[in-house]
């Protein structure tokens, strides 16, 4: 049955009170951004998104389980985008599946942008560039990806934002596509592995213990509201801490 709308009336939706059934655990969380509709959190490094064969337990979906709890909130976990175990930064959240889809279809137009901070190993001299080169799993029995001519479509983008004489580069990251390992086997493929990455060619345990890399800008229209959003999450200390070990090499 349709009614007519007139002027004056009041609308509203209710949608279906949800929840999800991960265990809930005590594992921080860090809320960038929170409303009705998304949350987006700082994800530490250590944890991987959701549970997996491989990790049933300990991720960021038990995390947010127990968060709820303690906030009294009850919603179904949607993750809008993912991030490696070991890749800090912004991690965003559709409360109901509205936001998912809205967030999907703007994805999809290139209306998301996602920035990532790293530090390469190697002085890469041009200020900024492109890599477009697909990517695959070239053996479906191991994680790692690579460049592969039938591989799927992916385009990086890069800009050098601070060149140290030791021998590393912070990089600004942007990312057109969003392959898995995308931004690692990229830049690894042009000879600039990410420090710390132990996959790809980056392995450096004195300087830091895991991939210097970090989701640090995230730009969307909100779902509901139609407003556009800016959200960024600053370098986590033990990047700050590897530039200052960096810059005290052969001092």
């Amino acid at each position: 049955m349709y009614l007519p709308a007139t002027p004056g009336d009041i609308i509203t939706i209710e949608l279906p009170e949800e929840t999800s059934n991960f265990i809930p655990e005590p594992i921080d969380i860090h809320p960038v951004f929170e409303d009705s509709d998304l949350l987006i959190i700082n994800k530490q490094p250590g944890y991987v998104v959701h549970p997996t064969k491989g990790h049933p337990l300990h991720t960021m979906a038990n995390g947010i389980m127990k968060y709820m709890i303690d906030t009294n909130q009850s919603f179904k976990i949607r993750f809008i985008n993912r991030l490696d175990m070991n890749t800090s930064g912004l991690l965003a959240v559709a409360k109901n599946s509205h936001s998912q889809d809205e967030f999907t279809k703007q994805m999809k137009e290139n209306k998301v942008a996602k920035r990532y901070a790293a530090i390469v190993k190697g002085i890469i001299k041009e200020d900024s560039g492109t890599v477009n080169a697909p990517l695959g799993r070239p053996d479906p029995e191991r994680v790692e990806r690579g460049v592969m001519e039938n591989g799927a479509p992916s385009v990086t983008h890069y800009k050098v934002l601070k060149r140290y004489e030791t021998g590393y580069t912070l990089v600004e990251l942007l990312l057109e596509t969003g392959r898995t390992h995308q931004i690692r086997v990229h830049m690894s493929h042009i000879g600039f592995p990410i420090l710390g990455d132990h996959l790809y060619g980056g392995e450096n345990p004195w300087l830091i213990e895991r991939q210097a890399l970090h989701a640090r800008y995230l730009s969307f229209y909100h779902p509901v509201s139609g407003k556009w959003m800016e959200v960024e999450a600053p370098l986590p200390d033990d990047m700050l801490e590897t530039i200052e070990k960096i810059k005290s090499i052969n001092k």
